[in-house]
């Protein structure tokens, strides 16, 4: 059976903070500390590009109104002996699941490896 390499995205709310830079770091240590706690320390962690409708540019995905920010986060792992993409998908959508409950998870990127 083959391996592959999931990449996820999740949309993760950051609240208190007072500019982008402050919600990317905020959302990374959060994630970060939560797979490491659930022993998932073996999962990427990156912050979404999304494109700016203005001038073409590639941009951090995140959004910041009234000190809340929406963060757009790329969550990425191997999956070992999966029977197919889809099955690869659901495994890492269940093991990053576990740690990161009421958080929605989609995938980006399936690559075999």
């Amino acid at each position: 059976m083959p391996n592959y390499h999931v990449t996820l995205q999740a949309a993760y709310i950051v609240k208190n903070i007072d500019d982008v830079e402050d919600a990317i770091s905020v959302a990374i240590s959060q994630i970060g500390k939560t797979l490491n706690k659930a022993g998932l320390n073996y999962v990427d962690i990156d912050i979404g590009l999304t494109v700016c409708p203005k001038c073409g540019e590639l941009i951090d995905c995140v959004l910041v109104v009234a000190r809340t920010a929406l963060v757009g986060v790329l969550l990425s792992m191997k999956v070992f002996n999966a029977e197919s993409e889809e099955h690869a998908i659901r495994i890492a959508k269940a093991t990053i699941g576990k740690a990161l409950k009421d958080i929605p998870l989609e995938p980006v990127d399936v690559v075999k490896i």
